[in-house]
């Protein structure tokens, strides 16, 4: 039996710090205006989005904090080092936004059923500026957003700001327009809403990544497929596939082959094809001649 484990460094486990930095500094400040004006004016939708933007801070420092952990060499107890922590951010950055959803359903109810006076002007102002901080914000994660789910999961907290306040200026012109102060309300149930429905593939897809599930951009049977097409394999069991981290995708099997095969030109055929064809950069693949696998089989329990 042989076997061969191959790597390929991902570069977006060293990706710039700066944008998270700069989104996290930009978010502060603005949730602080947000919030203490959104309370003297007595505005639902303002204090709403100060709390969606709070949990959105929380997350990047999580994205951040991870993409920083998935860096580190690994130790004699941490084999894998602290990539799987990037997987773990983003599923806590979605557990952190439903939690945000259940105080934002409760307080708008409140004030659904007991409307209070609302300064709508003032609400289109401020909420005007958490369009331009939250959009300026989410284009720094847009060209890694396909690339990583962690990195996806900050782009998908600013980007969900971005138009939770372009909301919130809509509501504030109808509130200045119509005097209608259910809007208010209305609109931090309604960005409740926008929150649950964005963040469920987030929270469903790092979820499976976190129980080691095949990547959803990995169609296994196509593996299966592309290993049983190279010439020499007569088969293949043990078949697993799983994410070290948000950017990593790591796969272990058994290959059976014909005694007299060149292992070593199938093992450079299959890691070349993982890599090229499915993004596949951890294989971890062992090689067995008919009669090893016969033997192999006999013994498992």
């Amino acid at each position: 039996m042989s076997d061969i484990h191959s790597h390929s460094h991902n570069a977006n486990l060293t990706s710039n710090s700066k944008p998270f930095i700069f989104g996290i500094l930009l978010n502060v400040i603005y949730i602080l205006v947000e919030l203490v004006i959104g309370l003297r004016i007595n505005s639902m939708g303002l204090v709403a989005d100060a709390g969606h933007n709070t949990s959105d801070v929380l997350g990047l420092l999580l994205t951040g904090g991870a993409s920083y952990l998935a860096t580190k060499s690994p130790t004699k107890n941490r084999t894998y080092g602290f990539r799987k922590s990037t997987i773990l951010s983003s599923f806590l950055n979605a557990i952190i936004l439903y939690i945000a959803v259940g105080a934002i359903i409760v307080e708008s109810t409140r004030k659904f059923i007991n409307p209070e006076p609302v300064q709508g002007n003032i609400m289109m102002i401020v909420a005007g500026i958490g369009v331009l901080i939250n959009g300026a914000t989410a284009l720094l994660f847009l060209r890694d957003r396909k690339k990583d789910l962690n990195i996806k999961g900050a782009f998908l907290h600013m980007a969900a700001d971005a138009g939770v306040s372009l909301g919130v200026v809509l509501a504030g012109l109808l509130i200045t327009l119509t005097n209608w102060l259910w809007l208010d309300p209305l609109i931090g149930i309604g960005i409740a809403v926008v929150i649950s429905i964005g963040s469920w593939g987030l929270l469903r897809e790092s979820f499976n990544l976190s129980m080691d599930a095949v990547p959803s951009q990995i169609d296994i049977d196509h593996v299966r497929q592309f290993l049983y097409s190279i010439e020499g394999v007569n088969d293949i069991h043990d078949l697993h596939i799983w994410s070290m981290s948000t950017t990593e995708v790591a796969l272990s099997t058994h290959v059976v082959v014909q005694s007299n095969n060149d292992n070593s030109k199938i093992l450079k055929e299959i890691c070349v094809g993982l890599s090229e064809k499915f993004g596949i950069d951890h294989p971890t693949v062992q090689i067995e001649t008919t009669a090893t696998a016969k033997n192999c089989y006999k013994h498992k329990v």
